[in-house]
């Protein structure tokens, strides 16, 4: 094959890929905070989540950023997996747009016509701008010349090859059993590029240039398409498990809408034929072939729109870990809202198990200086979690005739609930403060920041007992007088380390620092513990709770 030819297709597909990049990129600036906007307002539901992904992808131009950001938006709990699933699938039919771009656009008119003037426009605003978005946009309509010129470089190396080639070419997709040999190729050409789109842009270039027929250049779309599942699979190797859910949610409608495609190929592009003979779109082939992708795309929705519900519980079942499985209520059932006494029944067994879970935490922060931040986190993200059920719970039982007692339990149980979050979230806190003992140098310090540790174990091993009684009120208040002492003390020898300079400011802050947090976190865990213990003096417990919070500041 002609050398200038590949350098040109090559060429071509680099421009190409660099455009893609700077539309997406550039279009993300630009719109600021509005696309996540959108994504996390109208998706109520997996209907409303389809059309939302067409609409963000059209916009931005790459299904793989909208797929990512749609990841964390269920990581962060604003969208359930199933409403997610609704608008992977808009994706997939929003990416399609830019076969629109290549076939209408592209071949339509002179390229360069319109192109250089778009790239010079694109690139004055890039670098005279001074705002943000205004940069951001001049970076997208760079992109958007250079996509064309791509473009208009692919079509002349295909020219040239068809030119060239043709005789060969056509022989070979003549000969029978070629349609999974066309198909692998597209899939291949975007797990190389790892864009759809530029696999496509290849393919409707090919097709439009005469290199091979419509019907192969269907399969290689098809496979182009399937070719997308690699990036998902990639990306979400060492991800969380809700990314692993949505990315093989992603797979297997890639999987099907394909597998259906294929073995409805001659009858879909029967359809498309009748169509693009409405549409008058009959004497371009890139426009039936986009015709094509945006049909079987939309056929894979009506499929699997309807199964999202069953896909959603399936998928739910995958990938499970242990914190995802600690963020789950053991004990609260939505049967139990319509009676509130059993509810509030439920909801002290679970506060129960959220305590010892929360002590635990404090635990390995304290007492295992080798387990990563990053792993105390994950833990008390699945506090988190749980505490945020426990919430909805709350507000989903029924107050038509709920006594007074029971409002109070509620309202109790919402309290000791947080109390126990930030107890959690501050444990990190904590184990800073083990790390930084580990670093100490001076004898002094090191016993007295060790003492305050130990004293902490102290309150959480009173604090841990499963039974819940009034009996260990003395020792608590013993074990929590030690604390205090330990902890004013620990003040005080820090501070004198830091005028005698025998600690730097930098490290006496950072021990302050991390002594008050654990402060915080020892209070947050008695409180949550005395209300548990002692339903019945509530009031009591919270004036007095009042009392520390308006005491000696740390």
């Amino acid at each position: 094959m002609n050398l200038q030819i590949i350098l040109n297709s090559i060429g071509g597909l680099a421009l190409f890929l660099l455009a893609m990049l700077m539309m997406t990129e550039g279009l993300k600036v630009f719109a600021g905070g509005g696309l996540k906007q959108l994504l996390g307002r109208f998706t109520s539901t997996p209907l409303k989540g389809v059309f939302a992904g067409i609409l963000v992808t059209g916009l931005v131009q790459s299904s793989s950023a909208v797929t990512v950001a749609t990841i964390g938006f269920v990581n962060a709990g604003m969208l359930t997996l199933r409403q997610a699933l609704g608008v992977v699938y808009g994706t997939n039919v929003g990416t399609t747009i830019t076969g629109w771009l290549v076939s209408l656009v592209g071949f339509g008119f002179k390229i360069e016509t319109f192109a250089l003037p778009i790239l010079a426009a694109g690139v004055a605003l890039r670098l005279g701008s001074s705002g943000k978005r205004s940069r951001g946009l001049g970076e997208a309509l760079a992109g958007f010349g250079l996509f064309f010129l791509g473009l208009a470089i692919l079509k002349d190396a295909f020219g040239g090859m068809a030119q060239n080639y043709g005789a060969t070419i056509t022989g070979i997709s003549s000969s029978g059993g070629n349609l999974f040999v066309f198909l692998l190729i597209g899939f291949v050409a975007t797990v190389l590029t790892q864009s759809s789109s530029a696999a496509i842009a290849l393919v409707l270039t090919a097709a439009s240039g005469g290199v091979i027929s419509i019907q192969y250049a269907a399969a290689a779309v098809i496979g182009a398409n399937l070719g997308t599942t690699s990036t998902a699979a990639v990306a979400v190797l060492h991800a969380t498990p809700n990314a692993r859910r949505l990315a093989v949610g992603h797979i297997l409608f890639n999987l099907i809408t394909g597998a259906v495609a294929l073995s409805l190929l001659p009858l879909l592009m029967w359809g498309v034929a009748l169509l693009a003979d409405g549409l008058e779109l009959e004497g371009s082939p890139a426009a039936v072939l986009a015709l094509f992708h945006t049909v079987f795309n939309l056929l894979g929705v009506m499929i699997m729109l309807p199964l999202a519900g069953r896909l959603t519980i399936l998928l739910d079942r995958l990938f499970r870990n242990g914190e995802e499985e600690a963020g789950r209520p053991l004990h609260l059932d939505a049967t139990l809202t319509a009676t509130p006494d059993l509810a509030v029944a439920a909801l002290h067994s679970e506060l129960l198990r959220l305590r010892t879970m929360a002590n635990s935490q404090v635990r390995i922060a304290l007492l295992e200086p080798d387990q990563s931040v990053l792993e105390l986190e994950r833990r008390a993200d699945a506090m988190r979690t749980l505490v945020a059920t426990i919430a909805d719970f709350i507000g989903t039982v029924r107050t038509e005739s709920m006594s007074r007692e029971a409002g109070e339990s509620l309202a109790r149980a919402l309290r000791i609930a947080r109390y126990l979050d930030e107890a959690a979230r501050l444990s990190v806190t904590a184990a800073q403060l083990r790390r930084e003992v580990e670093r100490v140098t001076d004898n002094g310090i090191v016993d007295i920041l060790s003492r305050v540790i130990t004293t902490v174990d102290a309150c959480c091993d009173l604090t841990g007992q499963k039974v819940v009684s009034t009996d260990h009120d003395t020792e608590r208040l013993t074990a929590l007088v030690r604390f205090e002492d330990a902890y004013q003390e620990a003040k005080t020898v820090l501070l004198v380390a830091a005028v005698e300079r025998r600690l730097t400011v930098t490290a006496t802050d950072q021990l302050l620092g991390a002594l008050s947090g654990m402060r915080r976190m020892v209070e947050q865990l008695v409180k949550a513990d005395r209300l548990l213990r002692n339903p019945g003096r509530a009031e009591e417990i919270e004036a007095e709770n009042g009392q520390e919070a308006a005491g000696e500041p740390a």
